[in-house]
């Protein structure tokens, strides 16, 4: 076994940036195209690829010839030889669509239920891409904007007044009553209208939120969605939803259910190794309210920003509830160089800054590394140890 360097694809997304992923990873910038995503992994919509005895190889087709070298005993066993993380780097010059993801029973059950109707798995209209559920966190590279998880229903109420359409004001007052049903019918009654009631409320509320946005982001997001977003009732997203400013290096966890929105940033996202998206609003792309609200949690969700707690000389990692991933940052100086623990998981690393080396048992030298470089390291692999003046983010499985 070996480290070995990946290829990635980068997602060409309407919303990404022409300048941070180009700079990452050394390219001409501004890009020809909007760069949005770069992913490092498995996942068949943009898989990695390792150069493996002179020839480009699919990583999937690495872990196949060598699972237990790769993933390690625990990983193969517990997930079915695959590795079940995704890694990325999201760079958003645009908001995204307002979104959550399934659960994994609801994953597998619309997957198959969409596999029975016959709907092909690149069509527009298709929900479920796959069978897995995609809890996911995200650490801001730069001050990073997002929407997370409903707001206290009387929050919502105090800041959607001053904007509420007509069309919404019967629904409004609902938010008071006891419980969240309140907050389930508003959401609803605003997905079902009409597109003309849609296009009459949004620029009624965008004249409204025009005389407040000096009073709060809040009302200034609202403004700036309405710009990129013209006609499109999920402007009404950022009273409805948690307002969110991360400082780089710190944390948000989305689980499933969670409803949300990326605004403005550049971060390094960990998931689980899924592409199921159900969208609500901010998007051109496919809306399926009644799936949607099948898979949205209506509880008002405080969002806890995480901070990265030490975890050996050198490294940080960044707590969260998933089984499937652990989201971790390297530090490396020349004074002190990083030297990774005997037992480990199959990582994946990102290079964000600096350049050094990295070195371990069975390789004839040192490999390089330095700014958008990313690596796989084999669990079968022993400990290895960085050098120089460099900082990477690492994906990896939770031990048992």
């Amino acid at each position: 076994m070996q480290i070995y360097r990946l290829e990635n694809v980068i997602q060409p997304y309407a919303w990404g940036s022409r300048t941070a992923i180009a700079e990452l990873t050394g390219q001409s910038v501004p890009s020809e195209h909007p760069q949005a995503e770069l992913w490092m992994g498995t996942h068949p919509k943009g898989p990695s690829t390792v150069l493996y005895h002179g020839a480009r190889l699919p990583l999937q087709r690495l872990i196949e010839r060598h699972p237990f070298e790769i993933l390690g005993k625990s990983t193969v066993e517990k997930f079915d030889s695959a590795l079940p993380y995704l890694f990325k780097v999201l760079a958003a010059a645009q908001p995204l669509s307002i979104q959550a993801h399934p659960s994994r029973s609801q994953a597998q059950e619309g997957f198959e239920r969409e596999n029975r109707m016959g709907i092909p798995l690149d069509a527009p209209d298709r929900n479920y891409r796959d069978s897995n559920h995609k809890p996911e966190i995200i650490c801001a590279l730069t001050s990073f904007f997002g929407l997370n998880g409903f707001r206290a229903t009387e929050e919502i109420h105090r800041l959607m007044t001053p904007v509420c359409p007509k069309v919404l004001e019967k629904a409004l007052p609902e938010l008071l009553k006891p419980g969240n049903q309140g907050l389930r019918n508003l959401f609803e009654t605003m997905m079902k209208l009409s597109e003309d009631q849609k296009e009459s409320a949004c620029r009624e509320i965008t004249e409204k939120a025009g005389l407040l946005k000096n009073s709060s982001p809040v009302y200034e997001w609202m403004i700036k969605l309405a710009g990129a977003y013209p006609g499109d009732i999920g402007i009404l997203s950022t009273v409805l939803l948690n307002l969110i400013r991360l400082e780089p290096g710190q944390t948000m966890y989305l689980p499933a259910g969670q409803l949300h929105a990326y605004l403005d940033g550049v971060g390094i996202e960990l998931m689980a190794n899924s592409d199921n998206v159900l969208r609500g609003g901010l998007t051109p792309k496919h809306v399926d309210v009644e799936e949607l609200m099948r898979v949205v949690r209506f509880t008002p969700t405080p969002v806890d920003i995480i901070q990265a707690n030490p975890l050996r000389p050198g490294e940080t990692v960044y707590p969260c509830p998933a089984e499937e991933f652990a989201l971790g940052r390297i530090q490396a100086t020349p004074e002190r160089p990083y030297v990774s623990s005997k037992k480990r998981s199959v990582e994946l690393l990102l290079c964000t800054s600096g350049e050094g080396t990295i070195c371990c048992e069975g390789l004839t030298e040192e490999m390089t590394v330095a700014r958008g470089d990313s690596l796989l390291v084999p669990a079968g692999l022993s400990d290895y140890a960085l050098n120089g003046e460099v900082t990477l983010y690492k994906a990896s499985v939770p031990l048992p």
